[in-house]
């Protein structure tokens, strides 16, 4: 019994322009229906269907194509010929797009992300609901505090950023309109180049970071075994995980502070014993925007606990809830030299227009401890927050903004250059991925190829052992059965090898794409329709499920 499988939104042959989707059991409301052919030996026919146009659908008494009730066409034109000068063409000529479509902290505000972000909970439900929409094959969702990207393959380019796009305003409430405005929109190579360029720590606020790297692994993680995260998608992210991790081995981007706040604490981190702050004690002077900064790179680099000296207690407690890594002591500007005695080192980040530590103060403080020599000050204020003569004590180290200036103009130099480097790694690892993206357009033939062998055998094979009869033993049976899958699969090597995109061989993708066609002519294989056959079939398995 032939299959009745719908198109999902494909408008086909000579029909209207809309957009339906069809379950297989459901009464046909759509422009179109499309039956394919399980059994060997059937052909496509395209039949008459009135107002709504001519329909394909299998001849189950004939080998050969019959036109019926279709107007103009020439005749003796067969069915695939009829269905490549329909609209259908576009779906079996061009290749699927590669798609992103988001966005970001480049180019929209945290209010708007935070309506769109994706918990990770859910991001195979919204696969499943993106691979859903007509024109979507497969997709993956990055949803980061810095962006909320959607990564596609879709059997349209056009209509498949307007189904994503409609999809991201439903879930979201942001009005297409304004989500067209902020979003990103990348196709293929495009497409491609910045997932690995996301990677690679390119595109993050802090170049290099190496947090972006881990999240873009945990979307492979979280897509193994979910419908619709897929060969492309699957390959597209294993790859960037593999780019990320070749920039930083080979450039080391991610070394280096700069800003002048990161900048501080790495050069403390690098004056404590065993570069660790581990067991240091913190104290921070100042809860305000460059305080902040602080908290958060000394959270990075492993700190656990500090002292935050601030003028108001607001302001910390609400750094206590939004950095819950880390066990932050409030204490007010009353009780800073007291809590100076006992801090290893000590970060000054506040707008105070007169030093906050005299000599004459410093002076007083006990020790350091013995393993840490000195006293560190870290003062990243201006003014500065700190006595410039305390410097002059044996008993501190004192480090302003100057000092830690230096240090970050010689890294973004270094960085710059180490990004051109990682380009040129990015270029490299696109050809390489677009040639094996593109090696998969022969996979639908080396299917076919290989049924069509196969049936070829099956069919000898079985000529064969009518014509020894009936009585022959099994043994003998399954020698010969065996002797034609070994001449059948000796044949098939030579034609598949040359059909493979293999990184040992010297073949070139035109030549392997040269090779399928060739092989597509001699057998008459009809990959085109083979190709819109999987997708369809694949649309309506994944609408069953």
């Amino acid at each position: 019994m032939p299959m009745a499988a719908a198109v999902g939104g494909l408008t086909m042959g000579f029909a209207r322009p809309s957009v339906e989707s069809i379950a297989p059991s459901t009464s046909y409301a759509a422009p179109v229906r499309v039956f394919f052919k399980p059994l060997k030996g059937k052909r496509v026919v395209l039949r008459g269907g009135g107002y709504w146009g001519p329909r394909c659908e299998i001849d189950p008494n004939s080998n050969s194509v019959r036109r019926d009730q279709i107007g103009s066409s020439a005749p003796g034109l067969s069915a695939l010929e009829l269905l490549k000068t329909s609209s259908v063409d576009r779906y079996t000529r061009e290749r699927s797009s590669i798609m992103v479509i988001g966005l970001n902290v480049h180019t929209a505000p945290v209010e708007l992300r935070e309506k769109l972000a994706i918990p990770e909970a859910q991001w195979p439900h919204a696969i499943g609901e993106l691979c859903a929409l007509n024109h979507i094959e497969e997709a993956a969702v990055l949803s980061t505090c810095n962006r909320i990207e959607i990564y596609v393959v879709a059997l349209s380019q056009h209509r498949g950023v307007k189904e994503v796009t409609e999809w991201m305003s439903k879930r979201s409430g942001i009005s297409v309109s304004e989500l067209c405005k902020h979003r990103v929109l990348l196709y293929n190579n495009d497409a491609t180049q910045h997932l690995f360029e996301v990677s690679a720590g390119l595109d993050s606020l802090v170049l290099g970071e190496g947090q972006i790297l881990a999240q873009v692994k945990h979307v492979v993680k979280t897509g193994q075994g979910v419908a619709g995260f897929d060969r492309k998608i699957s390959g597209l992210f294993k790859h960037a995980i593999s780019v990320g991790k070749r920039v930083r081995t080979e450039t080391n981007i991610s070394s280096g502070s700069v800003s002048v706040s990161s900048a501080a604490v790495e050069l403390a981190q690098k004056k404590l014993p065993e570069s660790s702050y581990a067991t240091a004690e913190v104290m921070v002077v100042g809860a305000g925007k460059m305080g902040k900064l602080v908290i958060k790179h000394l959270i990075a680099k492993g700190c656990k606990k500090m002292v935050v000296v601030n003028r108001t207690q607001d302001s910390v407690d609400a750094l206590s809830m939004e950095l819950k890594d880390v066990e932050i002591i409030y204490k007010p500007l009353s009780e800073m030299l007291a809590c100076a005695a006992e801090a290893d080192v000590i970060f000054t980040c506040t707008a105070s227009k007169t030093p906050l530590f005299m000599k004459e103060h410093v002076a007083k403080l006990p020790l350091a401890r013995t393993e840490l020599g000195r006293r560190l000050f870290l003062d990243i204020s201006v003014p500065r927050n700190v006595e410039p003569c305390v410097s002059d004590l044996e008993t501190v180290s004192v480090f302003n903004v100057d000092d830690l200036k230096e240090v970050v103009a010689a890294n973004k130099e270094d960085r710059l250059q180490k990004v051109q480097e990682a380009q040129s790694i990015i270029a490299e690892e696109i050809r390489k991925f677009e040639a094996w993206k593109d090696s998969l357009e022969t996979v639908p033939t080396i299917k076919k190829f290989r049924a069509y062998v196969e049936r070829i055998r099956a069919s000898e094979l079985d000529k064969c052992l009518s014509k020894m009869g009936e009585d022959i033993p099994k043994k003998k049976k399954v020698a010969v059965n065996d002797l034609s899958l070994g001449i059948a699969n000796k044949l098939l090597h030579g034609p598949i090898q040359h059909l493979r995109c293999d990184s040992n061989d010297s073949r070139t993708l035109d030549e392997i794409l040269e090779n399928m066609h060739a092989i597509n002519r001699m057998f008459d294989l009809d990959t085109d329709l083979s190709v819109l056959e999987e997708k369809i079939r694949a649309k309506v398995e994944r609408g069953q499920k």
